[in-house]
């Protein structure tokens, strides 16, 4: 529970194996770890996330994903894989979430201290939702992190059927800031890198992001995404890696 307030906060983080680009991304093996299991690492060191889901979907491809989440005693929850809002209202519902906070897969490298900073803005803004990545990108790609009330995505549920809406989970409620109450904030400088591109969707992100952990993990096991600039401000070549890729339009899916 955060502080004075008794709302349960709820990371949910949506994950599956078949990535059209990517496939089976969530596993790959990060310094020797799945990326699924090193982002769950980073977030349970929270001061506010009182529990972590994982929403991944019923497909059989899925069985590995179930499987690595009973190893590590994480909460896994079941659903449809094209209804992904219908999937992670159905995941923070299963363990009785008020407040969620919605981390994908494909994001690793996710920064704890961030999280806070999130569910901090989300009550001190007192705000339907809070975000990161509204109205600009400040933080490097990768560490979106985005704050809003379980009754708000069922309410969401409700009112759309657009399949960008469900496929995109909160992309309904930062786009109807006339009926809902947005919030926001920006990077500190020493955290600040939108041209920065570090999330998992193609192979070449994977090998950036592997190099950045098998760079940083031996000197801090909870390195901070402040870490993470300023190893790729001191090591730039590596930002050739994944240059070339790019994100897809959110109207693709």
């Amino acid at each position: 529970m955060y502080k004075e307030h008794k709302e349960k906060i709820v990371a949910t983080i949506e994950a599956r194996m078949t990535s059209t680009r990517l496939p089976g991304k969530v596993l790959l093996p990060l310094a020797g770890k799945p990326a699924l299991e090193r982002l769950v690492e980073r977030l349970k060191r929270s001061l506010y996330i009182d529990e972590i889901v994982v929403a991944t979907t019923t497909n059989q491809t899925d069985e590995p994903i179930v499987e690595l989440c009973e190893s590590l005693g994480v909460k896994y929850f079941r659903g449809s894989e094209l209804d992904v809002l219908k999937r992670v209202l159905g995941a923070a519902e299963s363990v009785r979430a008020d407040i969620i906070v919605e981390i994908t897969g494909d994001c690793p490298l996710m920064d704890w201290r961030i999280v806070d900073r999130g569910i901090e803005e989300f009550y001190s803004q007192n705000v339907d939702y809070a975000a990161n990545m509204i109205p600009l990108i400040t933080y490097p790609v990768g560490f979106d992190v985005q704050v809003f009330p379980v009754r708000v995505l069922a309410e969401v549920d409700k009112l759309t059927s657009d399949p960008i809406d469900r496929v995109h989970v909160s992309y309904y409620i930062y786009h109807h800031p006339d009926r809902y109450k947005l919030g926001s904030w920006l990077a500190p400088a020493e955290a600040s890198g939108p041209a920065m591109r570090l999330t998992l969707d193609e192979l070449s992100d994977y090998k950036l992001i592997d190099e950045i952990f098998r760079n940083l993990l031996p000197v801090d096991e909870d390195f901070s995404v402040v870490k993470v600039v300023e190893f790729l401000n001191k090591n730039r070549h590596l930002l050739e890696i994944n240059k070339h890729v790019k994100d897809k339009d959110p109207r693709q899916g």
